[in-house]
């Protein structure tokens, strides 16, 4: 099995990276430390530009939970607009009801727009916060969706293991259950083999030191935060992911 390698990515210097490594699908976001949001308009044109693969736009317009009220639609059907006019290839999303279950009425609307714009759809790991994945997945495969990406409804994908087994199972073929969460050259192969997922997951983050000279007391953001620290993707992180899922057991 050939598995596919997605990276995530909140800057355009790690799209460079990722591509570098390896990477067959890129998700693009802002603000991975949040968990991924919506990238800018320049950012989805920019990297549509730059990249050799597949782009797709997450479609998320704060952090927290995956209940969106109108005001937030309105916001997601008019990212999805801009994906698209970008030049991307597809999005990725997810919203949910507050009892964990899938919020259809509000999925349909957002996967008709995206497949009349002829985008591909990415369900993230919201069903990962789902009261009951199986039933879960088959809404999913009935929007459409391309694929999934699930932790296993675990803190890490390798911990998930038995619950992405199962969705490969249930899927059937139907929709590409992608693992996500912790995936590392470690761990991916054992991952990949325990699951028979066709695709793959990571981040590959690292950071980089700030290219300014001087130094200021002035903080950006969190005081948790460091500001001449960069996060980015490391290629070589990517790369060895790679080289890991072609080890013959």
């Amino acid at each position: 099995m050939n598995t596919e390698i997605e990276v995530c990515i909140d800057n355009l210097e790690s799209l460079h990276n990722a591509l570098s490594g390896g990477a067959n699908r890129i998700e693009l976001c802002s603000s991975l430390a949040l968990g991924g949001l919506t990238p800018s308009f320049g950012m989805m044109k920019q990297a549509a530009q730059i990249s050799s693969v597949p782009v797709y736009a997450m479609i998320r317009p704060r952090q927290g939970d995956f209940i969106f009220d109108d005001d937030d639609m309105l916001c997601m059907l008019e990212d999805i607009e801009a994906s698209s006019k970008a030049g991307l290839n597809g999005v990725v999303l997810g919203v949910l009801m507050p009892n964990g279950s899938i919020d259809m009425p509000k999925m349909q609307q957002l996967a008709d727009k995206a497949h009349s714009l002829e985008l591909g759809i990415t369900f993230h790991r919201a069903i990962d916060h789902s009261s009951d994945y199986q039933t879960a997945l088959e809404q999913v495969i009935s929007l459409g969706c391309e694929r999934v990406l699930t932790s296993g409804l675990a803190v890490n994908a390798e911990q998930g293991v038995n619950v992405l087994a199962d969705m490969v199972t249930q899927a059937n073929g139907r929709i590409d259950i992608m693992a996500g969460a912790g995936v590392n050259a470690t761990n991916a192969k054992v991952i990949q083999s325990t699951t028979q997922v066709p695709a793959l997951h990571l981040s590959g983050r690292s950071t980089r030191a700030s290219r300014m000279e001087n130094s200021s007391s002035a903080q950006m953001g969190s005081d948790d935060i460091d500001d001449y620290q960069i996060p980015v993707t490391d290629a070589n992180k990517v790369f060895d992911v790679r080289v890991a899922l072609t080890i013959k057991e």
